[in-house]
C-alpha cells in the first residue's frame, strides 16, 4: 500500500484505514493524470465555487471502493450528497479539495476521506496527488506519512510571527464582519496566513509541523474531520474561538466549526489575537 508503514497494519480501524488510503490514492492517480484536461461543469452558490469533471470522476472511484467494502454504511460525499444507511458510522468524502485551484490550473489540491463514529472521526486520510504524499491517522494511533510519524509543530512562537492556515465555510459571505476582523488581526501579527482554497493541505502541513497553527471560521463539515484527526493525532490541541473546549465533528450548524488549532505557546498567542479581533468573533 503506497504511503503506508508497518504501524498501520494492525490495531483498531486498520482495515478501514487501508481501504481509505487505497481509495484516496486511486482517486489521486486519476486526478494527476487528467489534471491538464480538467474543465468546469458547474458552480456552487454565488461565491464562485466550481465543480469540475475531475470532482465527479474521483468521487466515483472512492464511492465504488467504499460501497464495495462497506455496503451497509452511511456516506456523505461532496458532490453526491448523502448516501444514507442505518448505524453510527459515516464516511465523509471530499474527492477533490481545491476544485477552484484546478479550474485555474493551480496544482494545489488534495483528496480527503474520513470515517466518523457517533459523529467523531476515527480514521482520516489526506492524499496529495502532485507529490504522492498520503497523510493518515486512526484514533489513538498517531498520524503518519509513509513510515514517518508526524509530531506536529514545536509550539514555539517565532519572533517573526507564526505561519498559519485559514479556512472558512462556503456559506461565509465575503463581507462577513467576523471573518474580516479575524483575518485582519491574524495577517497583522503573523508571518504568513495561508488561504489555500484546499484546506486539507493545511492540515497535512500542520500535522507535519511545517506551519504553526490553523484558524477556522464556520469550516465545512466534509473535509474538516479528516484533517483535524491528523492534527489531533500529531499532538495539536483545539479550542473554540473563545478559548473553550472543542469537539471535532461534522454534524450540526457550521457555527460549531469555528476553531483554533495549535500547541504549546502558539495556542495562547492565537487566542489572544482572536480576542483582539473583537467579541463578535469569540462566541463560536
Amino acid at each position: 500500500m503506497p504511503g503506508s508503514g508497518s504501524d498501520s497494519g494492525t490495531g483498531a480501524y486498520a482495515y478501514e484505514l487501508k481501504v481509505a488510503v487505497e481509495a484516496a490514492e486511486e482517486a489521486g492517480a486519476l486526478l494527476r493524470a487528467r489534471f491538464a484536461r480538467a474543465h468546469t461543469v458547474g458552480s456552487k452558490g454565488d461565491g464562485g465555487d466550481v465543480v469540475t469533471d475531475l470532482d465527479l470522476a474521483a468521487e466515483q472511484v472512492i464511492l465504488t471502493r467504499l460501497r464495495t467494502h462497506f455496503p451497509q454504511e452511511r456516506i456523505v460525499s461532496e458532490e453526491a450528497g448523502l448516501l444514507d444507511a442505518d448505524g453510527s458510522r459515516t464516511w465523509l468524502v471530499d474527492p477533490l479539495d481545491g476544485s477552484n485551484n484546478v479550474a485555474i490550473g493551480l496544482t494545489a489540491y488534495a483528496v480527503g476521506i474520513a470515517l466518523c463514529v457517533e459523529g467523531s472521526p476515527v480514521v482520516g486520510v489526506v492524499h496529495e496527488p502532485v507529490t504522492g504524499r498520503t497523510w493518515r491517522a486512526a484514533l489513538g494511533q498517531g498520524a503518519w506519512c509513509g513510515t514517518a510519524r508526524l509530531n506536529g509543530p514545536c509550539g514555539d512562537v517565532p519572533r517573526s510571527g507564526p505561519v498559519l492556515a485559514w479556512t472558512q465555510g462556503h456559506a461565509v459571505a465575503r463581507g462577513d464582519a467576523n471573518a474580516l476582523a479575524l483575518r485582519g488581526v491574524l495577517e497583522l501579527h503573523s508571518r504568513r496566513v495561508l488561504q489555500l482554497w484546499a484546506p486539507l493541505l493545511g492540515w497535512g502541513m500542520l500535522a507535519a509541523g511545517t506551519i504553526h497553527g490553523y484558524v477556522g471560521y464556520r469550516a465545512e463539515g466534509i473535509d474538516f474531520p479528516a484533517g483535524a484527526l491528523l492534527a489531533a493525532e500529531a499532538g495539536v490541541e483545539f479550542r473554540t474561538l473563545s478559548g473553550g473546549g472543542f469537539q471535532v465533528g461534522f454534524d450540526g450548524p457550521d457555527s460549531g466549526r469555528s476553531f483554533i488549532a495549535a500547541r504549546g505557546g502558539t495556542l495562547p498567542h492565537l487566542l489572544e489575537l482572536v480576542a483582539a479581533a473583537g467579541a463578535g468573533c469569540g462566541g463560536a
